[in-house]
């Protein structure tokens, strides 16, 4: 069974639990905090150039959007956090709407996957600390995508990359991807990795 990635549409932007749609496709779902390149990945991976909306404003939106992929399997992308503009009340609400999600899938049987998404000039940040620590803590399947690679010069990427491997948050033997939206580096591996992950 072979993915047909020019077969895609996004689904479904879900604001409320109640819209979150019961299928059985794998659901691969990308975490990370605000602009911190989910959009671009998104629209890389599936060769697209803004099937996912690329804001100008990160973090403007709190909806988890899906995006049906060949009717095969679901792209996740949930809502930035640690964005520092963002009011109490939108912080509240992405908390309440992520936890009801993680809930919503946790009472499923099939395949789930989060791609955490890691600035590679930043590291790992005390926001993708907390989520790094969740994900471990309940078990979830996850890679690192560590993005915007091609901002660093090689001495630089050398050394964040071995920052992430030695990163007490993330689990030894976590699988990490660096990737370049502008340059296409790591959207193979990518892809490959979560084609195999889905039994695709």
């Amino acid at each position: 069974m072979q993915l047909n990635l020019n077969n895609a549409r996004l689904g479904i932007c879900a604001g409320d639990a109640k819209q979150f749609p019961n299928t059985p496709h794998p659901q691969i779902i990308f975490s990370g905090r605000s602009n911190v390149g989910k959009s671009s990945l998104i629209n890389t991976l599936l060769g697209r150039n803004s099937l996912a909306r690329v804001s100008s404003c990160p973090g403007k939106t709190i909806t988890v959007n899906f995006y049906d992929i060949d009717s095969k399997l679901y792209f996740v992308d949930l809502p930035g956090y640690g964005f520092a503009k963002r009011t109490p009340q939108d912080k509240k609400k992405w908390s309440a709407l992520v936890e009801e999600f993680f809930s919503f899938v946790a009472l499923s049987d099939e395949k789930r996957l989060v791609v955490q998404l890691i600035d590679m000039k930043v590291g790992v940040t005390k926001d993708d600390a907390v989520m790094l620590d969740w994900l471990n803590e309940t078990g979830t399947d996850y890679i690192i995508c560590a993005t915007k690679c091609d901002k660093l010069n090689k001495t630089d990427y050398n050394k964040s990359l071995q920052a992430l491997f030695d990163n007490v948050h993330i689990e030894p033997d976590t699988d990490i991807f660096p990737f370049s939206a502008l340059k296409g580096t790591g959207k193979q591996q990518l892809l490959n990795f979560i084609t195999e992950y889905a039994g695709i």
